[in-house]
């Protein structure tokens, strides 16, 4: 019997890692695909119609994004509007979320019932530009904050996970004189990591990949996010101008630019996921234990 087991276990194993191996394939082709032909020559790309490894390296599109400090400017743009909205959606999120944890809230299941609400139903995008602009937030980098400060969906997370924590917790630090704040930055924080680092992530790809709000609230180029420039970038391809900076030059191709946006735009997420994803999976699963 052992050795039955044994045998069925490695067969297991084998065809498990086959298929997570072909899997893993699937996903990092396609991006290896976008970052080889990013370097590639006009040439290559014109005799290749899928490539992966360039037999030449060109740098001309990433020249061509960077020819001037415009690009540089939206990347701090983003990265200001990523940083910022991070830190203020968590604090209210997680200042939101502990309240609605605590089983002694009056109103609880109302104020549950109302954000769980706002999930299903939403003003729109008429209602809220109209929001905004009565609130004078056009033109300004917080146009691309305030309206998404905080997610129900991630609140909702953070929210079960602090439910999951024992009670003896808090019960001890109040014996000890600890406040309501006190407990929550003294105890429920550092003991919910996973979860903070987690709702970080989804705060700060979503404020990343900031588009539809910065094409509807930001007329000004100058306050352009990345993702808005780069759009710009493919669009006027053809090497003419943007934002006043003339090419005189012959433009690289279309797809490479397309390809070195692609990187340009993905390459910082890349950058701070491996520093969470040790705390990715465990936060997302321990927050939906219960609800």
């Amino acid at each position: 019997m052992r050795d039955k087991i044994s045998v069925g276990s490695k067969i297991f194993d084998v065809v498990n890692y086959t298929l997570l191996g072909l899997l893993a394939l699937v996903m990092v082709i396609p991006f290896v695909h976008v970052v080889g032909s990013s370097f590639a020559t006009s040439a290559e790309i014109a005799e290749t119609s899928f490539l992966l490894f360039p037999t030449e390296f060109s740098l001309n599109a990433y020249k061509y994004i960077f020819s001037t400090d415009t690009i540089l400017r939206a990347l701090l743009i983003s990265v200001t509007v990523t940083v910022g909205g991070t830190l203020w959606s968590m604090f209210l999120s997680t200042l939101t979320a502990y309240g609605l944890s605590r089983k002694d809230l009056v109103g609880r299941r109302f104020f549950n019932f109302l954000i769980v609400f706002t999930i299903l139903f939403n003003g729109g995008m008429i209602p809220t530009f109209l929001v905004v602009e009565q609130t004078g937030l056009l033109n300004s980098l917080w146009a691309l904050i305030i309206p998404v400060s905080i997610n129900a969906f991630n609140m909702i997370i953070l929210r079960s996970f602090f439910m999951n924590l024992p009670a003896g917790l808090e019960e001890s630090a109040k014996i000890d004189g600890a406040s309501d704040f006190g407990i929550l930055f003294r105890i429920v924080i550092p003991c919910s990591l996973p979860a903070i680092a987690t709702i970080s992530l989804f705060y700060a790809v979503t404020y990343w990949n900031t588009y539809m709000h910065a094409i509807l609230y930001i007329s000004d180029s100058a306050k352009w996010p990345v993702q808005v420039l780069l759009r710009q970038i493919v669009v006027l391809a053809s090497g003419i101008n943007y934002d006043g900076a003339t090419y005189t030059d012959v433009p690289p191709p279309e797809v490479t630019v397309k390809m070195a946006t692609i990187v340009v735009a993905t390459v910082p997420v890349l950058l701070v996921y491996p520093f969470l994803q040790k705390y990715f999976a465990k936060g997302a699963l321990l927050g939906s234990v219960k609800g």
